[in-house]
């Protein structure tokens, strides 16, 4: 063998080494999201470890939907109530139409439960067992990001260093956390949009305020009584790095990240699609002219969708010569039959993204779900209604992968001329398959990376090293406003000297004057 392919087996070892050079760590995963798709990312990352030997114990509240025959589970299901509130809550936001203040309102109310179900998985028995148990050991705690920062209590009671899983790219919400720098102006270059995306930031910061005295709550509520705990504000000090379900490179847009933040867009997506269950491997299969995926995710059901909505959406489907595979909970209670569409209460979304006779992706613009049409390069039709979704949409269509229309304003001619626009218009998988190619063209894939950055940790038993100075500042040091203050206040003095030492001088040259005119006149 030559001294050149000598050099690039040494290269690919090195890599892998890097990549898999930990030995078997006890990793707990805190995953107590109620929605299904911010689980499939979370338990994604946690499929990656156990496959690569590490022993991960997983505390859910819902059926993990990403398995594997090494997960330890502590499932603590949601209560009757629970469930009852959260489908309440979620029925109510989609009938409303979108405004930012009023959702931000509204889930102001859906998040009070979420927090709720997330302390009572921390008050049961097993999950409490882990600490007080002395025969328990953990390395290290991944915690599912969704605003409830009080969970990170649990990990100081293990005493390991935390990694934050989020499903969102690195806003303010989730970056700031570590002390991501904020950078409000990369949106757009316009007046209007910088405006808007400020507007929006500053909506943010107060919801986000909100959440924390939730937090501080909480917090008290289940580790109040434990001296050894720290301050609930001391608790991010803890935090070694964050996962993001984000590629920025490909994405956008480009802004300056901490180490800290590490992009893992895509995690969710398999390196080898899985076969289709058979029903749906010959629907698809058989698909003469192609066939679309309809699935608007995995809280808004069916149910809560306005009849009307429902009933133009199926007129205009069963109309195309597309077979159509719609993701719907009811069966007992279909949209209405048609030779060209397949209802399922649940579909595996990337395998069926995969298949290629898919030429369309109907999707309510979760981030899971753009995600993996990006890998796939499938153009989409996105009907959002809620949270993240109306911005995921806005920034889809922008970037020339489909078209957005707001699910309550759907009617049925406005869905078939934008359905048909992005199903016959060819530009649109054109752009979509492009971004594709960039969208994969990483040093390391996702989960290489997930993988690596994990072991990284567990090898320097903790990464705060990556962390901003900010963190362990107060709000005063980290906005520089004891130095506006003191700069304020020497301006303020250097003006009232300034005003005392005119007024001297005038008095000294009136007086001067007064006596010379005395003198004059004598």
């Amino acid at each position: 063998m030559d001294h050149g392919g000598m050099a690039k087996i040494l290269v690919v070892a090195l890599i892998l080494t890097l990549i898999g050079g930990s030995q078997s760590a006890n990793i707990l995963g805190i995953f107590t999201s109620t929605s299904p798709s911010h689980l499939i990312v979370h338990m994604s990352v946690a499929k990656v470890l156990a496959e690569n030997g590490h022993n991960l114990t997983i505390i859910t509240v819902l059926k993990p939907p990403v398995k594997h025959k090494d997960f330890n589970i502590i499932q603590v299901p949601l209560e009757k109530d629970q469930e009852n509130q959260l489908n309440t809550a979620m029925a109510s936001m989609a009938g409303k139409n979108f405004n930012m203040i009023r959702m931000l309102i509204d889930m102001l109310g859906q998040m009070r439960i979420v927090f709720d179900v997330g302390a009572t998985a921390l008050k049961d028995p097993r999950v409490v067992d882990l600490y007080e148990n002395k025969d328990n050991k953990f390395d290290l705690a991944i915690v599912g990001h969704l605003l409830t920062e009080y969970q990170l209590g649990l990990a100081h009671k293990l005493k390991v260093p935390v990694i934050l899983s989020a499903t969102m790219p690195p806003s303010d919400s989730v970056g700031g956390i570590i002390g991501n720098p904020k950078d409000n102006t990369i949106t757009g270059k316009g007046l209007k949009e910088r405006f808007r995306t400020l507007a929006l930031s500053n909506a943010f910061r107060i919801f986000n305020w909100f959440q924390d005295s939730r937090n501080i709550e909480h917090y008290k509520n289940l580790y109040g009584n434990d001296p050894a705990m720290p301050k609930y504000e001391d608790l991010r000090k803890n935090i070694s790095l964050i996962f993001c379900n984000s590629h920025g490179l490909s994405e956008g847009p480009i802004r300056a990240n901490l180490p800290g933040i590490v992009e893992i867009g895509g995690i969710q997506v398999k390196d080898k699609p899985a076969e289709l269950p058979q029903n749906l491997k010959e629907f698809i299969g058989n698909a003469t002219h192609g066939a679309i995926l309809l699935s608007l995710g995995s809280n808004l059901k069916g149910d809560f969708i306005k009849p009307n909505t429902v009933k133009d959406m199926f007129k205009v489907l069963s109309q195309l010569k597309e077979r159509v595979v719609w993701k719907w909970e009811n069966l007992e209670n279909t949209p209405g039959k048609s030779d060209n569409i397949l209802y399922s209460k649940w579909l595996p979304q990337d395998d069926v993204l995969a298949h290629p006779k898919i030429k369309l992706f109907i999707t309510h613009a979760g981030k899971g779900g753009i995600s993996e049409a990006q890998y796939h390069g499938k153009p989409m039709l996105a009907l959002p209604v809620l949270a993240d979704q109306p911005q995921n949409a806005i920034a889809m269509a922008k970037a020339g992968f489909g078209l957005s229309l707001p699910l309550l304003e759907l009617e049925e001619e406005k869905f078939r001329e934008n359905l048909l626009e992005v199903l016959n218009n060819p530009k649109y998988g054109q752009s979509i398959k492009q971004f594709s190619q960039l969208y994969r063209d990483r040093p390391l894939t996702a989960r290489q990376t997930v993988l690596y950055w994990v072991n990284y940790v567990l090898r320097h038993r903790g990464a705060a090293h990556l962390q901003s100075p900010v963190v362990h500042m107060g709000f005063l040091q980290a906005n520089n406003l004891d130095i506006y203050f003191i700069l304020l206040t020497l301006f303020v003095i250097s003006i009232w000297l300034f005003k005392i030492s005119i007024t001297f001088i005038i008095r000294k040259v009136l007086k001067k004057k007064t006596v010379s005119e005395k003198v004059k006149n004598q």
